[in-house]
């Protein structure tokens, strides 16, 4: 890791576990609880990945504001649970541990959230039920629903190399998805849409090991790539709810996204307060591939002020 990554990403002043549902929810906080910034609660992707990939966002703690990673249950260091029913696995669990940890952290008066890809689903789910506290929303690289993701992928992987797409689909229509030549070809869109700094910074690369090492949460509730939803939230939509956040939204994703305009369109059409920051170096992960530009926005727009950039037309 560079001495520019380390510098962006800072230690952590606290880490503990809230009790949830007979599992534990951990957390790590950068900065102090007390003060008198609105805190930033950061809500990872997947479902099934974990915080690390998201810790750059430590830096807006320079500022004294403080900034709460927590992993979702079933990955990272919260409670795993191979054993559960798949039909345990809903985007309502979630919001629901996302409630308590609020509570438990004793934040829930006030506070912002940012969720990016799978966090900013959940983030727009949690916010279409007005929660008390809730000051402003960032929903980062996300679709606001699966069929609509799922044709941002088909277009994307029709600009595969020919022979990649074709060994994708073989293997899809096999179920051998788990195979090395599906990973080799899957490590292609990959590259090209999730996160264009390869090799994968370290943080990034720790997320990716920890699905692999347990995909529970990830394998039902998605399935077995980014491209080949199968899982429970394959029918998932937030669409007709969205007029009902009313709190200041910032929309963001990357030229070269996964989440690509037409998955991302109506969070800026249907929030009412919204505005909409593309990055143009970016695909998936503009945390990571333009991390100055994308604190500075972040950070602008929780000040209160428009940040930087115009909302696409």
């Amino acid at each position: 890791m560079s001495t520019q990554q380390l510098d962006q990403i800072l230690p952590a002043d606290r880490e503990g576990t809230v009790d949830f549902d007979g599992s534990k929810t951990w957390y790590r906080i950068t900065g102090d609880l007390d003060s008198p910034m609105v805190p930033l609660v950061v809500a990872h992707g997947g479902p099934g990945c974990t915080h690390d990939y998201l810790l750059r966002l430590t830096a807006l703690a320079r500022s004294g504001r403080p900034v709460i990673h927590y992993d979702q249950i079933g990955n990272g260091r919260s409670s795993h649970l191979p054993q559960a029913d798949p039909s345990y696995w809903t985007a309502d669990l979630f919001v629901a541990e996302l409630e308590n940890l609020l509570a438990g952290l004793g934040i829930g008066a006030a506070y912002h959230l940012l969720g990016q890809s799978w966090g900013g689903m959940l983030g727009a789910e949690f916010a279409v039920r007005r929660p008390a506290g809730l000051q402003r929303l960032i929903i980062a690289d996300s679709p606001a629903s699966m069929p609509l993701w799922s044709v941002a992928a088909a277009a994307l992987r029709a600009e595969l190399p020919t022979e990649v797409d074709q060994t994708l689909r073989e293997h899809e229509e096999a179920g051998t998805t788990d195979s090395a030549e599906y990973l080799r070809a899957m490590q292609v869109f990959y590259d090209r849409h999730v996160c264009r700094v390869v090799p994968n910074p370290p943080e990034v690369a720790a997320s990716f090991a920890a699905i692999e090492d347990d995909p529970t949460v990830y394998h039902t509730m998605n399935g077995p790539s980014e491209f080949h939803v199968v899982g429970s939230l394959k029918s998932w939509t937030v669409v007709d709810r969205l007029p009902r956040i009313t709190v200041p939204t910032l929309i963001i994703s990357g030229r070269y996204d996964e989440a690509t305009p037409v998955a991302v369109q109506p969070f800026f059409d249907l929030i009412p307060d919204s505005r909409w920051r593309v990055f143009a170096e970016s695909s998936h992960m503009p945390h990571v591939e333009e991390t100055e530009r994308y604190l500075a926005v972040v950070e602008a727009f929780l000040d209160g002020a428009e940040p930087d950039g115009e909302n696409p037309a």
